[in-house]
C-alpha cells in the first residue's frame, strides 16, 4: 500500500487557524460506514446519535506548556519540550536544529537554564537544566504547543493565555501530552453531562500525545513506516466498564485516534487489560479492530498515521468520498476545525 494513496488537496484557506467561539459550534459531518451515506450536521446534535449504555471512551491527558523560546547568545530558537528523560534531563525538539550544538547553554528564563548534552535525530536534542522543576518552570513562562500551521504572533499575552485554555479538553486531567487529543475539544460541561444524564458511560483513559501521532510518515509503503512509541494508561474501574460492554455486546466510541490507538493496544486475550503500558501501534487498512465500533474525530493531514487509521476504520474510498466533500462545503480542518463522527 502506498503512503500517496492518503493524499488530497486542501485549499489553506480551510486550516482552521482558532477554535470557533464555542467550542459546540463545530460542524459534525456524520458518516456511516454501512451505507455510505453523510450527514452534514453539528457537534451540538452528538448526543442525538448516541444511545443509552454505550460506552464514550474519552482522553483525559493534559496538555502542557510545551513551547517555549530559548536564547544562545543573542539570538532565540524555538523549543518543544517532549519528555522528561530523568530528573533536570528532558528531549526537547529545536527550531532551527542546527544552531543547538552539544555543550551550548540555552537560557528560557532568569531561573531556567539548561546544557545540551547529547544531539538526537531529527532536531532533537537532550538538555540538562538547572533546576529538577522544569515542568512547573513552563507553567510560567511556556505557551501551547500549537502545530506550525497554526501561527501566531511570538509571544503574545493574549493569545498565550487563549490557546493554553482552547487547545485543551474541559475534561483534561493528568499526564504530559505535547498535542492535545483534538476530538475531545469539541465537548461542553453541558454535552458531558447531557451524555450522562442519558444513561451513556463515560470511561477515561490517558495516552499521553507525543511525536508519534504527527510523525510524518517518510516511506513509500506504508507498511515499512514505524511508529514511536507513546504512553498510556487505563485504570481498572476503565477497563471493567470496557470489558462489560464487549462481554454485553454494547457499543463503544472512541473520541480520537489516540484512544483507539490505546483502546486496541491493551486488548488482551479477549479483553482489555488495565496498567500503564507503551504502544507502537501503526494502524491501517486491513488492520482488524478489537474494541472500537464508532470514532469522532477531526480531519486530518494528508499522507499522515491519523488519516491512514480513519481509512482502517471506515474504508479508504468513504474517507475519500468524505473528505472530498468536507472540502467542497468549506469544513474547517485539522486541530482547531470542525469533525467527523464515523458509525
Amino acid at each position: 500500500m502506498l503512503t500517496a494513496d492518503f493524499d488530497y488537496y486542501l485549499p489553506p484557506e480551510l486550516i482552521a487557524q482558532k477554535p470557533y467561539p464555542r467550542r459546540d459550534q463545530s460542524r459534525m459531518m456524520v458518516v456511516k460506514r454501512n451505507t455510505g451515506e453523510i450527514i452534514h450536521t453539528y457537534f451540538k446534535e452528538f448526543l442525538s446519535f448516541l444511545n443509552k449504555e454505550e460506552v464514550l471512551i474519552i482522553n483525559d491527558t493534559k496538555v502542557i506548556p510545551a513551547k517555549a523560546w530559548g536564547k544562545k547568545g543573542e539570538k532565540y530558537i524555538d523549543f518543544l519540550f517532549l519528555k522528561e528523560e530523568s530528573p533536570r534531563i528532558w528531549q526537547v525538539l529545536c527550531r532551527p536544529a542546527k544552531k543547538v550544538k552539544v555543550g551550548d547553554k540555552i537560557s528560557f528564563s532568569p531561573d531556567l537554564e539548561g546544557e545540551v548534552i547529547r544531539i538526537e535525530e531529527r532536531g532533537k536534542r537532550l538538555i540538562k537544566f538547572n533546576s529538577p522543576r522544569v515542568l512547573d518552570r513552563l507553567k510560567k513562562i511556556g505557551y501551547a504547543p500549537l502545530p506550525p500551521y497554526i501561527k501566531r504572533p511570538k509571544a503574545k499575552q493574549s493569545l498565550r493565555d487563549f490557546d493554553l485554555k482552547r487547545y485543551q479538553t474541559i475534561y483534561a486531567r493528568s499526564g504530559q501530552a505535547v498535542a492535545a487529543p483534538t476530538a475531545g475539544l469539541h465537548f461542553t460541561p453541558k454535552i458531558l453531562h447531557n451524555i450522562q444524564e442519558k444513561g451513556i458511560i463515560i470511561a477515561p483513559l490517558t495516552l499521553d500525545v507525543g511525536l508519534a501521532t504527527f510523525q510524518p510518515v517518510r516511506v513509500e509503503e506504508v507498511e515499512k513506516h514505524k511508529m514511536l512509541a507513546e504512553s498510556y494508561f487505563i485504570s481498572t474501574s476503565s477497563a471493567s466498564l470496557i470489558n462489560a460492554a464487549l462481554k454485553e455486546k454494547r457499543p463503544i466510541i472512541a473520541v480520537g485516534t489516540t484512544s483507539v490507538r490505546a483502546l486496541e493496544s491493551a486488548y488482551k486475550d479477549g479483553v482489555v487489560k488495565p496498567g500503564r503500558h507503551e504502544t507502537k501501534l501503526f494502524i491501517y487498512p486491513g488492520y482488524k479492530f478489537s474494541i472500537v465500533d464508532r470514532l469522532l474525530t477531526n480531519f486530518h493531514f494528508p499522507k499522515s498515521t491519523l488519516l491512514m487509521l480513519v481509512a482502517a476504520f471506515a474504508g479508504l474510498d468513504l474517507i475519500k468520498k468524505a473528505y472530498q466533500e468536507a472540502v467542497a462545503k468549506k469544513y474547517r480542518f485539522y486541530s482547531y476545525g470542525d469533525c467527523m463522527f464515523i458509525i
